[in-house]
């Protein structure tokens, strides 16, 4: 496969109008990636066109609603080639946080005391207290498994005693959103499959980076956000089809019975449902075809993924020879995806955060709600800078970035 087929950083960033905007005098470098991409010019004028031509509600017999039910099955068309799987298997939802607090609460309506669920210190707490509230509601206990502060990576050993005949379900990430740390959730499916567990994947920072595909997977349950995947704030939740057919998630008593719609409590923000479905529209268009839009998918992801590699390597290795500067998580000869956390000593995460944008680099700081990650690598307090790239970023945003905690650095002693 030849990335030189997929579209240039330089064509891919004309999509993007935010790019054109500058503060102190220089274009903005976005490394807020991790937390929220910028959005193409495209994916906005989906959901402009959805407002001003087709709004309406659902299943009536009118043309906008009727259209309305097109456009949604069209985006869980979308979604299922996103992930390998198929439409009836998608559901939307405000974000990836509510719509896992739903399906706890769905799947704890049949677990109780002597169930036990593992989850992981690597996590978002999106993946950690929506099932720890199940601790409160059904008596469930809950396991956590280790992560190895050195390498930020989990400790494969400690998953395999995690799971025993009580485990009810394996809640896992993808990849860490703190430290780019990406888990081997094939290995930790298969382990989950032999005690008779169930699989939930936290896809969140993993879909932006590499190309999901939740049969190779081997999960049950796998949610993710458009809104990392340069789209607007829609969560998207994928399930095996017989899973969420029996899930006794809550619903009110007119609602649909079948899935996916049984699990779409109220209506949804169907703009920002055709805006996620214009987000992979863009991701596959950006490798010329022919073929499915799931092969296209498949040779963006790739040729993005060699990038991103790229990108890292440039960064880690221009921040690991600054002194004063403190890397986290895994080399990038191990796997990971191009998210950097980083301290620099004598400076709050915060300070570095208003300096560097003062120059125009954004980055992110604090725990990312990874709190227990952050915490176990000793910053709970002050938390941790992190720097994403994305496929907008360029080398030369990379150096800039550098050269500006080269300078605080260097102030700072």
């Amino acid at each position: 496969m030849s990335h030189e087929r997929v579209a240039s950083v330089e064509a891919i960033r004309r999509h993007f109008p935010a790019l054109q905007r500058q503060h102190g005098g220089q274009p903005v470098a976005y490394f807020d990636g991790p937390g929220g991409t910028q959005v193409p010019r495209a994916v906005v004028d989906a959901v402009a066109d959805y407002l001003l031509h087709h709004n309406a509600n659902t299943h009536w017999d009118y043309p906008t609603s009727r259209e309305t039910d097109a456009l949604l099955l069209g985006a869980r068309q979308a979604l299922a080639d996103f992930v390998n799987g198929a439409p009836r298997e998608i559901v939307f939802g405000a974000n990836m946080t509510t719509l896992t607090f739903h399906l706890a609460r769905g799947l704890g309506r049949g677990w109780g005391a002597g169930d036990e669920i593992v989850i992981t210190e690597l996590d978002h707490h999106a993946n950690v207290d929506t099932w720890r509230s199940l601790a409160v509601e059904r008596g469930v206990a809950l396991r956590a498994v280790r992560m190895l502060p050195e390498t930020g990576e989990l400790d494969r050993e400690d998953l395999v005693r995690a799971l025993t005949p009580r485990t009810r379900l394996l809640a896992i990430g993808a990849a860490s959103n703190a430290l780019g740390t990406v888990n081997d959730v094939a290995f930790a499916a298969a382990r989950a499959r032999e005690a008779g567990a169930l699989v939930f994947v936290d896809a969140v920072h993993y879909a932006p980076h590499a190309a999901l595909d939740v049969q190779a997977m081997g999960c049950d349950l796998l949610a993710c956000s458009a809104y990392k995947f340069y789209g607007p704030h829609v969560g998207v939740l994928w399930g095996r089809r017989e899973l969420l057919d029996a899930l006794d998630a809550p619903k009110l008593a007119p609602a649909p019975d079948a899935a996916p719609d049984r699990l779409e409590t109220g209506t949804q923000s169907h703009e920002g449902i055709v805006g996620a479905a214009a987000a992979v529209d863009f991701l596959a268009s950006l490798a010329p075809g022919p073929g499915s839009r799931r092969a296209c998918l498949l040779e963006t992801s790739a040729a993005l993924h060699a990038r991103g590699q790229a990108l890292v390597e440039r960064l880690w290795e221009g921040l690991r020879a600054l002194p004063g500067v403190t890397l986290y998580g895994p080399a990038p000869s191990r796997p990971r995806t191009p998210t950097v956390a980083f301290a620099v000593s004598g400076r709050s995460s915060a300070e570095v955060a208003r300096a560097l944008a003062e120059d125009g680099v954004f980055v992110s700081h604090g725990d990312f709600y990874a709190a227990t990650a952050v915490a176990r690598l000793g910053h709970a307090g002050g938390g941790l800078v992190r720097a994403g790239c994305v496929a907008y970023t360029t080398a030369d945003e990379v150096d800039r970035l550098v050269d500006g905690v080269r300078r605080l650095a260097a102030a700072a002693v």
